[in-house]
């Protein structure tokens, strides 16, 4: 399986680049973010209720494109021995995107360079914040903070754990890249302070992005080849409301040496300067080859799980014999 399981990797991300992301009419996240939007209703006038029925949304919706991933892996098996592999790696490639990120980061950081107007049209579609008064210093800021967030939610979140899985089991690795991109959907739509229905999606969101954001805080460090970015943004990574989003967001910062801000929110590296164009271009750049390090990384997840499985394996079948 280790073969199948790099050959399937390979295959999502080289259809990541040839392609950039699905169209929206046939875009898998697409379709469950419209049954997200029918979800997003006032069930109960009581705004305890809104949280219990938020808790059931938050158990049972990410289940769907889970149940759904891993049935379409086993069906594909099924019909043709290739089938199930295919499969895997169109599931694999619908739940990251890295090139439309770096695409739309780098649109904006261009248009920052005389077309403010233009990079705030075209920085909404990184970022929630209200953009009609930012300055090209923070209109760079806002896409290069989403660049390094969407690295953890849009690339590891989904595809080290599918690289854990894999290797035993296609439909299971599928399961878990659909689920956690649900998890990260519910969050982005419903998971606001003002939405209790969202509360429960918004904490479980938090747990499952807790090792992910952290794994893309490194594998910034490492592109930048400034392994002491991350204890210089240990000091700013818990700035921000989010738990985990700052680690990957104060590691860019501190390896480029710039800094980000969402203005009444949070200030990370507050004693650099914003980012300036060629800052921003850096830091396309290096969010980029941080991609390529986890994709490396989950490569190398693949190549010594089997040893490790074997090894487990063989130590299990010598406990038993002492022990009979």
């Amino acid at each position: 399986m280790t073969l199948t399981t790099l050959a399937v990797i390979g295959l999502a991300f080289s259809l990541d680049l040839l392609i950039g992301e699905p169209p929206t009419a046939v875009h898998p996240v697409a379709w469950f973010g419209r049954f997200v939007d029918a979800l997003d209703r006032p069930w109960s006038t009581d705004e305890r209720r809104q949280r219990l029925f938020g808790i059931g949304i938050a158990a049972a919706a990410p289940l769907v494109p889970a149940a759904t991933a891993a049935g379409a892996v086993l069906v594909a098996s099924e019909l043709d021995p290739m089938g199930g592999g295919i499969a895997a790696a169109l599931v694999l490639f619908s739940t990251t995107s890295l090139r439309s990120l770096l695409e739309r980061t780098a649109d904006v950081v261009r248009a920052t360079d005389g077309d403010t107007e233009q990079a705030r049209e075209q920085v909404i579609a990184l970022v929630g914040r209200d953009v009609s008064s930012l300055s090209p210093g923070e209109l760079r800021s806002a896409a290069v903070e989403s660049a390094a967030e969407n690295l953890a939610d849009g690339l590891v979140a989904s595809l080290l754990p599918f690289a854990v899985l894999a290797p035993f089991s296609l439909p299971a690795a599928a399961a878990v890249a659909a689920w956690v991109k649900g998890v990260n959907t519910l969050d982005s739509m419903l998971g606001y302070p003002s939405k209790p229905i969202g509360t429960a999606s918004a904490r479980l969101d938090d747990f499952v992005m807790y090792v992910p954001a952290r794994i893309a805080a490194v594998a910034i460090a490492v592109a930048a080849l400034d392994p002491l970015a991350l204890p210089r943004a240990r000091r700013w990574a818990r700035v921000p409301p989010s738990p985990n989003s700052g680690w990957p967001m104060a590691t860019l910062a501190c390896s480029i040496g710039v800094r980000l801000e969402k203005p009444s929110v949070y200030v990370l590296n507050p004693d650099a300067d914003l980012p300036t164009l060629a800052d921003g271009e850096q830091a396309v750049s290096l969010v980029g080859m941080a991609a390529v390090f986890s994709v490396v990384l989950a490569g190398m997840l693949v190549a010594v799980e089997p040893a490790i499985g074997t090894g487990l394996e063989t130590r299990v079948q010598t406990l038993v014999v002492v022990v009979t």
